[in-house]
């Protein structure tokens, strides 16, 4: 077969895979967002949830570790003697052949006989020391002369295999002028890169090499940089292969090699290609080994390409880690994890290097004043949202009927609409509601003025208030205890899920988010999504009423609404100089001033309603003694139903007078 008629391919430049699944960036989300509130930085756990994957979707652990297979699959396959025994055996066939001539050639000199039968049976054992010795011998069989040619043209294909693939397959059957051409390539390679190393080289020496030699080169380089590099990879990986093999099977291929298509020019070619390349590639790996323990024999060129495949493996186990500066999922090689693992590999790590540009270049990430990676107010909102959905299904499941509208039936408007959804009972805003339609007849190429159809997605209703503003103050524990008994991602949910409802239901409410650990402070939803897990002691509820008296004092005309979620009763208190005095157990003093301080909003009014988290029997008196002082509720849920308790106390509170039942769970 001629080396001319053989195929080029080069990289696809394709658009997105057709077949790839939709990039699901609300499981991601929820899923970073969890961590996060957990403990975990942004960026800490956005790269543990494209490790880990999603719910259908393998993740980069799941990748190295079919990478890692794939290695050990291929080590354990193979060994690298094919070569050697494909000489042996033709080898063998050649003298087994002469013997036959021998035996039968009846008019052969008796003398002559026996000196040839004595060459024959005392062949070195080595099989190149034979190869070599018998370089010279005269065949009588046409046969056995056709199987010694053979072990030269397999030793000259494979030689040249190890360093172009393909190669051995495109030399089979090849003719005299085919050796002439690639000899001539040889040559012109070795003058085009010695041009190379000193300088001298131009881009009208590339191109004319190309032209001439262009099918030898199926990669389709485009450039003499291009070339170069995928040569040295082959020819570094030819290296690793005899590095792996032992010293005598070395040595063997090192004596065989000097057959090679009779020529010894050849070799001369081959070595000053590949003093060349490692030249002008010295940081590619020219002196690694590998240990194969497999049944299947690889040849020369063959167990180059594996070669090349395992150092492919390693680069992709090394960007599947993610371990180096300046890492992301956009330095995934896409085609040699299609080669190596298949298609749907490629895939599954284009969609993972789409959630993360998608977290990073669609607003959900940004970066704070302070450096660090946060949750974006848009990806609160989203996270707030589907917070919400969950609790409100959790509030229609405990009341035993559908979910209710947030926004009441009647009331004061709020200025605001939004669209219309089964069970609504809001008077539509009409302005909305037209120009919508009119909006869409004309998307769909209609004419709104030969008249108007409404659909239901046009409608949408306006937004009013139930009943008087309201001054919420949600005060939650973050003392030591709530991260060491599994409820403080559970208390950031209960926050982010009230926080989206105020801002978006009931925006003409206040909310304020205040932490009391061994000191209180008031923070935004951000930084209470991002407050890692606190180990120092004290539950300051003291500083908290104080912090809550004064947002309701600075909201005058504003019903206040309590809502403590704790777990533990007071162990700290605030001095006089701003100093937090803690005790255990709960001090008389710490006692006294918290319920002093609790008294003061009584009698202002407040709705309170604790929410006591755990069975503390010290905990379960106090809070109960707290609420009857006040007139308010204890409600002592679970702590994965947290965030309806809260929710669902803060719409009794907001909608007195309508049916919300919760019997179940109040104490």
């Amino acid at each position: 077969m001629s080396v001319h008629n053989r195929s080029r391919y080069g990289r696809y430049t394709g658009g997105p895979d057709p077949l790839a699944p939709p990039v699901d960036l609300a499981e991601a989300l929820d899923a970073i967002a969890e961590d996060v509130m957990a403990g975990y930085s942004p960026r800490h756990a956005l790269q543990e949830y494209l490790r880990r994957g999603g719910r259908s979707r393998e993740g980069l652990d799941d990748l190295a570790g079919r990478v890692q297979q794939r290695r050990s699959e291929l080590l354990g396959r193979h060994r690298l003697d094919g070569t050697l025994n494909e000489v042996q055996k033709l080898l063998d066939t050649a003298v087994l052949e002469e013997r036959k001539q021998l035996a039968r050639d009846a008019m052969m000199d008796n003398t002559d006989r026996a000196f040839r039968e004595m060459q024959l049976q005392n062949l070195p054992k080595s099989t190149a020391a034979a190869v070599n010795e018998l370089a010279s011998y005269d065949w009588q069989s046409s046969t056995a002369r056709e199987a010694y040619e053979r072990i030269k043209d397999l030793l000259g294909r494979e030689l040249l295999d190890q360093r172009f693939a393909g190669m051995k397959q495109a030399l089979e059957s090849a003719t005299d002028e085919d050796r002439a051409a690639v000899s001539e390539m040889l040559q012109d390679l070795n003058e085009l890169l010695g041009k190379h190393r000193r300088g001298e080289d131009t881009d009208a020496d590339f191109r004319e090499f190309m032209a001439r030699h262009g099918d030898f080169f199926p990669e389709n380089p485009q450039s003499v940089e291009e070339l170069i590099d995928a040569l040295a990879q082959r020819a570094a990986a030819a290296q690793r292969l005899l590095r792996s093999m032992s010293a005598e099977q070395r040595e063997e291929l090192m004596q065989l090699s000097a057959q090679a298509f009779g020529s010894p020019e050849l070799m001369a070619q081959l070595g000053q290609l590949d003093d060349s390349l490692r030249a002008l590639r010295p940081g590619e790996d020219w002196t690694g080994s590998e240990r194969f323990e497999g049944e299947d024999g690889l040849g020369l060129g063959d167990g180059t390409g594996v070669l090349q495949d395992l150092a492919e493996l390693d680069e992709l186990a090394e960007q599947l880690s993610q371990s180096y500066n300046g890492s992301r999922l956009d330095d995934l090689d896409l085609d040699a994890l299609a080669r190596q693992l298949g298609q749907d590999a490629a895939v599954t790590a284009r969609t993972l290097a789409e959630i993360e540009r998608a977290m990073h270049d669609g607003g959900f990430l940004r970066w704070g004043a302070d450096g660090d990676l946060r949750l974006s107010p848009q990806a609160m909102r989203r996270l707030g949202r589907s917070l919400l959905r969950d609790t409100a299904k959790q509030l229609s499941g405990r009341q035993g009927r559908r979910d209710t509208r947030v926004a009441g039936a009647a009331g004061e408007q709020t200025g605001s609409s939004r669209q219309w959804e089964f069970g609504d009972a809001e008077p539509w805003d009409v302005t909305r509601t037209i120009t919508n339609a009119i909006r869409r007849t004309i998307a769909d190429g209609g004419d709104p003025r030969r008249g108007l159809r409404l659909a239901v997605g046009d409608i949408e209703v306006t937004e009013t208030e139930a009943r008087t503003q309201a001054a919420v103050v949600l005060l939650v524990d973050v003392s030591f205890s709530m991260a060491a008994e599994g409820r403080w991602v559970p208390m950031k949910r209960t926050a982010l899920a009230l926080h989206h409802l105020v801002s978006t239901k009931f925006r003409g409410d206040r909310l304020q988010l205040i932490t009391f650990g061994r000191y209180a402070q008031s923070m935004d939803i951000g930084e209470l999504t991002a407050l890692p897990a606190l180990r120092e002691q004290g539950t300051n509820l003291h500083h908290g009423l104080l912090l809550a008296g004064r947002f309701f004092r600075q909201h005058p005309s504003m019903q206040p609404v309590l809502l403590v979620v704790t777990d533990g009763e007071p162990t700290a208190h605030l001095l006089a100089d701003g100093e937090s005095w803690f005790g255990y157990p709960p001090a008389a003093e710490t006692i006294r001033v918290t319920v002093a301080e609790l008294d003061r909003l009584g009698r202002a009014g407040t709705q309170a309603t604790f929410f006591r988290l755990g069975d503390d029997p010290g905990l379960e008196r106090f809070v109960q003694k707290m609420a009857r002082r006040i007139g308010g509720r204890v409600v002592a849920p679970e702590a994965g139903d947290l965030g309806a308790a809260v929710v669902g106390e803060y719409l009794r509170a907001h909608f007195r007078g309508r049916p919300y039942d919760d019997a179940d769970w109040a104490q």
